[in-house]
């Protein structure tokens, strides 16, 4: 399968590597030219329990697609929220009539950008519970491994759907059809809320917030306006299964992309398509999200303290 991974950060880098590893052909496609200089003379170097494994493949920058004759039967999307309409944009020329685009992007309101420059019956969502850590330019770290799921947005793409997913099961990437992508996707944007800002913010991990003496009360509040939100838009969360589902996750000494967007690397996050998209959908629909409102200025004022770009 010839595949073009849009946005080579950490999960970027993670899934192309891993799909590459296993002999398919992949294309990343990044804008941090650091690390499209570093893959170029290098490759992807992956460290996978202590040992580091390095693979070769091609990367361009978005704006070098339209120069490139390329044609992929699968573009997977892995940019951070606020680049996915700039990406898309850039990449046309290699969405051709048979590509699908998979979104694995996190956060919420997607897939109407997606509508925008993909055909509805080529379109699949999805969302994956990998973790890795991006060392620096052309280097990753894995961090365990976790299930990815996936939903073509019109049933007409099933068959597709599930080529993709014996493709990626093959390389060793835990893979499964999912039979209501969307409701899987709040779930984990339950997660991202209650994790990636507060880690970001107390430059902690998951197990340093834990830590706090209301931490589980803040949970609480905070998944309790995700599921206010959710419900108006037709959507039932089961309340109890995500509040387990994210103090699993407190054991778990890792640091999210938030954290590594912001404290590491001083980019901008994605604040604004997790809380941030509660406390707008709340807005709109007259629900109080006072949580995951004070949480998203928070996260932007960081962002000013440490001159994120």
């Amino acid at each position: 399968m010839r595949i073009a991974v849009a946005g080579a950060g950490a999960m970027g880098s993670r899934f192309g590597w891993t799909l590459r590893h296993a002999g398919n052909d992949v294309v990343l496609i990044d804008s941090w030219n650091e690390n499209i200089q570093e893959v170029r003379k290098n490759g992807v170097s992956a460290e996978i329990d202590g040992k580091t494994s390095t693979e070769q493949m091609s990367i361009f920058s978005p704006e070098e697609i339209k120069d490139n004759n390329l044609s992929v039967d699968l573009i997977i999307i892995l940019t951070k929220s606020m680049g996915l309409a700039d990406m898309l944009a850039n990449i046309q020329p290699i969405i051709g009539k048979n590509t699908y685009v998979l979104c694995l992007i996190n956060g919420l309101g997607h897939v109407d950008t997606l509508k925008e420059y993909v055909d509805e019956d080529h379109i699949i969502m999805g969302v994956t519970m990998v973790a890795t850590n991006m060392l620096g330019p052309g280097r990753i770290k894995f961090e365990g491994g976790g299930a990815t799921e996936i939903q073509p947005l019109n049933e007409n793409g099933q068959k597709e759907v599930e080529q993709i997913i014996s493709t990626f099961q093959s390389a060793g990437l835990e893979t499964r059809y999912s039979e209501n992508v969307i409701y899987s996707i709040w779930r984990k944007a339950c997660l991202n809320g209650v994790l990636n800002p507060t880690d970001a913010l107390l430059e902690t991990n998951n197990v340093g917030f834990a830590k706090g003496p209301d931490a589980k009360a803040l949970t609480q509040s905070i998944v309790d306006e995700f599921i206010s939100v959710a419900k108006k838009e037709g959507i039932t969360l089961d309340r109890e299964e995500i509040l387990n589902h994210i103090e699993e996750a407190f054991s778990v000494p890792h640091y999210p992309s938030m954290y590594q967007d912001l404290i590491k690397n001083h980019r901008l996050t994605e604040i604004d398509y997790i809380n941030g998209a509660v406390w707008k959908k709340g807005q709109k629909y007259g629900v109080a999200t006072p949580y995951n409102a004070c949480i998203t200025v928070l996260v932007h004022t960081k962002e000013v303290l440490m001159n994120a770009k």
